[in-house]
C-alpha cells in the first residue's frame, strides 16, 4: 500500500505513541512495537536512525529512576558482544533490498515472539561467553533489523538477577546499543542526515506522551497479561511485514 504524506505522517505519530505507551510500562518494547508498524509505511533504512534517537530519548528519561538497580556485572560483556555485532547487522541493512530485509524482520520478531512466550530460566547467571554471545545478537539484529532488544530480554527475564534489575539493566543497555547503533550507521552506511532529526523531531512529542501515559496510567494493570497483549500484536506485525514484503517481491 502507497501512503500519501500526511496519512503516513498522522500514522507514524499514533505507532510511535501507542509503542512509548509500552516502553514507559515495561522498560521495553518501543523499537519492537514502532519499528514492526512503521514497516508497513517506510523502508528500513528510514526508520531505524530516527527511532535509535528516540529510544536514546527514552532511556535518558527513564535512566534516572532505575540507575541503583541496574546490574552493572552483565552489563560490560553484553556490550562487548554487541559492539562487534552491530556494524554486521548495518552492513546487511546497507547491502541489502528492503522487501528482503522486511521479510527477514518479520521472521525474526516471530522467533522472538515465540521464545518470550514459553519463557525459560537459567539455575544461576549465565557466564561471560554466553553473555557475550547474546549481546553479539542483539548487536546484530539491532544494526540489521533495528531491534536489538530480544535477544537481551530473554537474557535477563531468563536470569534471576529479578524483575527491578533486568528492567533497570535494559534500559541501560538500550541507551548504549543505540549510541553504537547510530554510530556505525553514520560511519559505515551514512543513514544519518537532516532527515533523520528532523523525523525525530517530528515524533518527538508522541514519543514523551506515550512514555508519560505508560508509566502513570498503567501502575495497575496485571503486567503478565499486559506483556502477552504486547507480544500477540507483535506476532500479527509481523505477518503483515512478511505478507507486504512478499507480495512487494512478486
Amino acid at each position: 500500500m502507497d501512503w500519501q504524506p500526511d496519512a503516513a505522517l498522522t500514522l507514524s505519530l499514533i505507532i510511535v505513541f501507542l509503542a512509548a505507551i509500552v516502553r514507559g510500562f515495561s522498560g521495553f518494547g518501543f523499537s519492537l512495537l514502532a519499528i514492526s508498524a512503521l514497516s508497513l509505511v517506510y523502508p528500513p533504512q528510514e526508520i531505524f536512525p530516527p527511532i535509535f534517537l528516540m529510544e536514546i530519548v527514552a532511556s535518558l528519561h527513564l535512566l534516572p529512576s532505575v540507575w541503583r538497580h541496574i546490574h552493572w556485572r552483565s552489563l560490560a560483556p553484553l556490550l562487548v558482544g554487541a559492539t562487534v555485532g552491530t556494524p554486521i547487522g548495518v552492513w546487511f541493512l546497507s547491502t541489502l533490498p528492503a522487501p528482503p530485509m522486511q521479510i527477514a524482520l518479520g521472521i525474526f520478531v516471530l522467533l522472538a515472539v515465540s521464545l518470550m512466550w514459553v519463557g525459560y530460566s537459567f539455575r544461576g547467571m549465565p557466564g561471560t561467553t554466553m553473555t557475550t554471545a547474546a549481546g553479539f545478537a542483539a548487536g546484530v539484529a539491532n544494526g540489521a533489523f533495528g531491534i536489538g532488544g530480544p535477544p537481551v530480554i530473554l537474557f535477563y527475564f531468563a536470569s534471576p538477577a529479578g524483575a527491578a534489575a533486568g528492567r533497570a539493566s535494559l534500559v541501560m543497555f538500550f541507551l548504549a546499543l543505540d549510541v553504537i547503533g547510530l554510530a556505525f550507521m553514520s560511519g559505515m552506511a551514512d543513514l544519518v542526515g537532516k532527515d533523520t532529526l528532523v523525523r525525530a523531531a517530528l515524533y518527538l512529542p508522541a514519543l514523551l506522551a506515550g512514555i508519560w501515559v505508560g508509566g502513570h496510567a498503567f501502575r495497575k494493570v496485571d503486567e503478565t497479561r499486559f506483556r502477552k497483549a504486547v507480544l500477540v500484536l507483535l506476532a500479527v506485525l509481523a505477518v503483515l511485514i512478511i505478507a507486504k514484503a512478499t507480495a512487494a517481491i512478486t
